[in-house]
């Protein structure tokens, strides 16, 4: 199975989990998910300041800029697997 197919399969798998992540690692998620699919973001950040959530997980992003889409996969990938346990 290649880095594709194992990647969506562990964004399927993401939302079974048994227990849900804690807000950190869930925003992780979200930006290796969101860096795996579109790469790098381009723009500043949510368009409302007081949009705290927006902000938070754009700035998780922002963190990921640079890292490839195949190595934020594979980074996903093996965050779903150690929250599978």
């Amino acid at each position: 199975m290649g880095l594709q197919e194992l990647f969506q399969e562990s964004v399927v798998n993401s939302k079974t989990l048994s227990e849900k992540p804690d807000n950190e690692t869930l925003l992780k998620l979200y930006a290796l998910y969101k860096q795996g699919t579109e790469g790098d973001t381009q723009e500043s950040g949510p368009s409302n300041p007081f949009d705290f959530v927006a902000k938070f997980k754009h700035e998780a992003w922002a963190k990921l800029n640079g890292t490839s889409k195949e190595e934020a996969m594979q980074s996903y990938i093996d965050l779903v697997n150690q929250l599978k346990g």
